[in-house]
C-alpha cells in the first residue's frame, strides 16, 4: 500500500494530476493535534485545516462517527498519525469513494520504539522484533527529529493534493522544521544538566521518545493506552522507584484525570507536575490558538523544575 496516495491508486506523481485547490483553499482533515498544527502552518492561507478529534477527547479510544467519515470523504487531504495511534484509519480509508482524496500516514518515515512501562518491559524491549506491531509506542511526535520527518510527509501530501502551490508549502515546511530544530536545541541545552535523569510518570506510556532523545530514564505507571489499568504490584513498584530515586515530583499528563497520580505522589511524599502529551487540546487552548511549540516549551519548564536542571 502506498503511504501517500490518491484514491485512483496511482503513484505520487499521478497524484499531482488531481484538481487544483478550490478558491476557499485545500480542505484538510487531520486526526491529532500535532498534525493539525503542522498542517495549518504548512497550508497557511492556501488551506482550511480541521481536526477530527473533538477538543478534550481522549484519542486512544476515539472511534470516528459517520459524520467524521463524511468530513474525510469531502476533503482533499486526510492526515493520520500511524496505524498504532489510529488503528481504524486504514479501514475507514478503504471505505471512502473519493478518487481525489490524498491520504498521508504522517509517521511512515519515522523510527518506532516499543513501549516499556516497567523494568521487566524494558528488558523485553531490548530483544523486541521491529516486525511485531504489538506494544509499539505511537507517540512519535515527542521526538522532535521524528516530528520533522512527519512534517516532510505532510508536505508531500500537500504537494500531491495541490501541486500549484508547492513552493508556498515548501517554504512554510522549511520554516517549521527550523523551529523544531531550535526547540530540540533548547531541550538539549536545558536537560543536559539535571540533578536527576529519572522521569517518573504516574500515567500511561507517553513520553518514551522524548526521554530517549534526551537521555532520560523513563518509568510510566502503565502501558501505551490511557485506559490500561495498572496492577497493584506495578503501583507499589513505582512508589518504590520514586522513593529510591529521591525524586521530588511525579509527573501527570494534562487532559487526563490526575487522581491516581496524586494518590501515588501523596503515598511517596512528592509533588505533582503536569506534562502535555499534545495528543489533543482543551477547548480553551484551541480557542486561544495554542501551538505545539507552546505546549512543548511549557513541558520543558516543568521538566526543568521536576528534574532539577540548571543551564549554563
Amino acid at each position: 500500500m502506498l503511504l501517500i496516495f490518491c484514491f485512483c491508486f496511482l503513484p505520487l506523481s499521478g497524484c499531482k494530476k488531481t484538481a487544483d485547490a478550490p478558491a476557499s483553499g485545500l480542505q484538510v482533515v487531520t486526526t491529532l493535534f500535532p498534525l493539525y498544527d503542522f498542517a495549518r502552518t504548512i497550508g497557511g492561507n492556501k488551506a482550511q485545516v480541521t481536526m477530527l478529534l473533538p477538543p478534550g477527547v481522549e484519542p486512544h479510544t476515539f472511534e470516528p462517527k459517520p459524520e467524521d467519515m463524511i468530513r474525510i470523504s469531502r476533503a482533499g487531504l486526510f492526515i493520520y498519525t500511524n496505524r498504532y495511534m489510529e488503528p481504524w484509519a486504514e479501514t475507514v480509508i478503504k471505505g471512502i469513494d473519493n478518487k481525489k482524496l490524498t491520504v498521508v500516514n504522517a509517521g511512515h518515515k519515522v523510527r518506532y520504539s516499543v513501549a516499556a512501562s516497567s523494568e521487566e518491559d524494558h528488558h523485553q524491549a531490548e530483544n523486541y522484533s521491529s516486525h511485531d506491531h504489538k506494544g509499539m509506542d505511537p507517540h512519535v511526535w515527542l521526538d522532535f527529529a521524528n516530528a520533522a520527518l512527519m512534517v516532510d510527509s505532510i508536505l508531500d501530501g500537500f504537494i500531491a493534493a495541490d501541486f500549484n502551490n508547492a513552493d508556498f508549502y515548501r517554504r512554510n515546511a522549511d520554516a517549521l522544521k527550523l523551529k523544531l530544530a531550535a526547540l530540540d536545541g533548547r531541550y538539549k541545552k536545558t536537560l543536559a544538566g539535571c540533578a536527576s535523569r529519572k522521569l517518573l510518570h504516574g500515567g500511561h506510556y507517553t513520553f518514551g521518545y522524548l526521554a530517549k532523545r534526551y537521555n532520560l530514564d523513563y518509568h510510566a505507571l502503565s502501558g501505551v493506552s490511557s485506559d490500561s489499568e495498572p496492577s497493584a504490584s506495578r503501583m507499589i513498584e513505582l512508589i518504590a522507584e520514586i522513593r529510591s530515586s529521591k525524586a521530588k515530583y511525579l509527573f501527570a499528563e494534562e487532559l487526563l484525570s490526575p487522581r491516581l497520580t496524586e494518590t501515588l505522589a501523596k503515598e511517596a511524599g512528592v509533588g505533582v507536575l503536569m506534562l502535555h502529551g499534545a495528543h489533543n487540546l482543551s477547548r480553551d487552548e484551541l480557542n486561544k490558538g495554542t501551538t505545539f511549540f507552546d505546549l512543548m516549551d511549557r513541558n520543558l519548564e516543568r521538566l526543568q523544575k521536576g528534574l532539577g536542571c540548571t543551564t549554563k
